[in-house]
């Protein structure tokens, strides 16, 4: 009964062992590679407001969250960041490469999604770090870059991430 018993606990850390893996390959792989001076760039967003990332990010953990409204998983993971920044986390977007300013303006109106988005309409900032995916979810705090991942992540996900944000 004890061989038995080990040969499964064996089995089931290997297969937690290996897809958990395969995760974090992936993630290292895709990472966008954020210029060091980042967060003292000021962008503006679709109101109009001039911010840099390293302000909005001081007091609490900031989720950066690059989506575009052409691509097929962001229609899953904005609504949750839709829902986060509504139960006010501190949420910002960056919509790439998905048309002018009024155009994704219409397009968040249409979704009624309320959250902040800086209009990477050309793909400069998205050319500049080296975005790969979309969507992309970089966790900044104080200005720092603590966590990045793209793809579908469900809204646990995110909120484990900005959690392990105000502890590291």
């Amino acid at each position: 009964m004890v061989n038995q018993l080990r040969h499964w606990l064996r089995k089931s850390v290997i297969l937690l062992v290996l897809p958990v893996s395969a995760i974090l390959l992936m993630d290292a792989w895709r990472a966008p590679q954020i210029p060091s001076d980042f967060s003292r760039v000021a962008v503006q967003t679709l109101d109009g407001e001039s911010v840099t990332l390293a302000s909005l990010s001081e007091e609490r953990p900031l989720l950066l969250y690059i989506w575009a409204s052409w691509c097929g998983v962001c229609r899953f993971t904005t609504p949750e960041v839709a829902a986060l920044s509504d139960r006010g986390e501190n949420v910002m977007t960056i919509a790439y490469r998905s048309g002018s300013s009024d155009e994704v303006s219409r397009k968040l109106a249409l979704r009624r999604n309320r959250f902040p988005v800086i209009n990477d309409a050309d793909g400069t900032i998205s050319r500049l770090w080296r975005i790969r995916v979309t969507p992309t979810f970089v966790v900044i705090s104080k200005g720092r870059v603590i966590s990045t991942t793209s793809g579908w992540t469900s809204s646990w996900g995110i909120k484990l991430r900005l959690w392990w944000a105000t502890i590291v």
